[in-house]
């Protein structure tokens, strides 16, 4: 019998509209040489207001992991959530599946809808994507949060957490093909992991948010994990707001601290108790007031570096 329902793609247009809803349209943007990036954008853009550039982890597309934000978010930023690449409706004939990539691609995102100066926000692997844009385009970016992301990544860390693994077994969670992995990988996300519900509920997730660029994605978690020394990670100088919960099974809270002490002190730790690395919306947002709407923002340079010119599109 034909498939006739699909409760993934119910949800997807459910968050579809919730952005809508919230003053965001979707915009895609051809920037060349194969590369085509999509992104929420504010319907209109206040110049009075700072931009905020909310970046996704891995997972399905950016509206499932930013949904709750948006609506505390809106009436202080104008909000821009993209898709990374190979996700939602990003995708690229490039090779190249690095983050430092990934970082360049969403900057020349922002040059196509003339936005200069951001702050960031980025969630686990979007951690990365976001360090990265802030080591790359320094005085474009004002602050930094950012949420369980490994940056600090290293060779003996892979004996830790979802990296204690082989990189076959991280990208089988990661990529979940069966029910059962996907009720591994809520196992490792949660600190107390919620009811993953029937198989085919299951079946259908992975049918509609785990088989599309399947292999680019495979692709990206071997760039994550291949050849990182922490001695060779820049350091970012702009204030930045570290967030991790305190039993985070994917990278573990210690890499946490190593980050921490590799920025410096423009970095501010906060553990969340009683947290994974799926962090609550809740939590997450009231620590996120506090850093990027209670105090007041950095001066900005303005220096334009243009990403278009950096990726070299032809």
């Amino acid at each position: 019998m034909a498939k006739c329902f699909s409760f993934t793609a119910l949800q997807d247009s459910c968050y579809r509209y919730s952005f809508s809803r919230a003053g965001l349209k979707s915009f895609a943007t051809d920037l060349g040489d194969g590369t085509v990036m999509h992104c929420w954008v504010p319907k209109t853009h206040v110049g009075s207001k700072p931009t905020l550039l909310l970046i996704h982890g891995f997972g399905a597309n950016a509206m499932w992991q930013f949904n709750h934000f948006i609506p505390q978010l809106k009436s202080t930023f104008n909000v821009y959530v993209p898709d990374l690449l190979f996700f939602g409706d990003s995708h690229t004939t490039r090779p190249e599946r690095t983050e430092a990539f990934q970082a360049q691609c969403v900057m020349a995102l922002m040059d196509a809808l003339n936005v200069t100066n951001v702050d960031l926000m980025g969630m686990s692997y979007g951690g990365f994507v976001a360090y990265s844009i802030a080591a790359q385009f320094k005085e474009r970016v004002g602050r930094v949060v950012l949420g369980c992301a490994g940056v600090c990544l290293g060779k003996k860390d892979t004996e830790k957490g979802l990296f204690q693994l082989s990189v076959d077994d991280a990208i089988n969670i990661l990529m979940p093909q069966n029910p059962d992995k996907v009720r591994e990988l809520v196992r490792l996300s949660f600190h107390k992991p919620p009811p993953t519900g029937p198989n085919c509920f299951l079946n259908d997730f992975i049918e509609v948010m785990c088989t599309e660029y399947r292999q680019e994605k495979i692709e990206l978690i071997q760039a994550l994990h291949d050849d990182k020394k922490q001695s060779n990670l820049p350091k970012i100088t702009q204030p930045t707001l570290i967030i991790w919960g305190e039993y985070d099974q994917i990278f573990p809270v210690e890499m946490a601290h190593t980050l921490k002490s590799h920025i410096g002190e423009s970095a501010e730790l906060v553990i969340i108790k009683n947290m994974g690395h799926a962090l609550k919306p809740k939590e997450m947002f009231k620590h996120m007031k506090s850093f990027l709407i209670d105090t007041p923002p950095p001066t900005k340079q303005g220096n334009c570096i243009n990403a278009h010119k950096m990726l070299n599109f032809n």
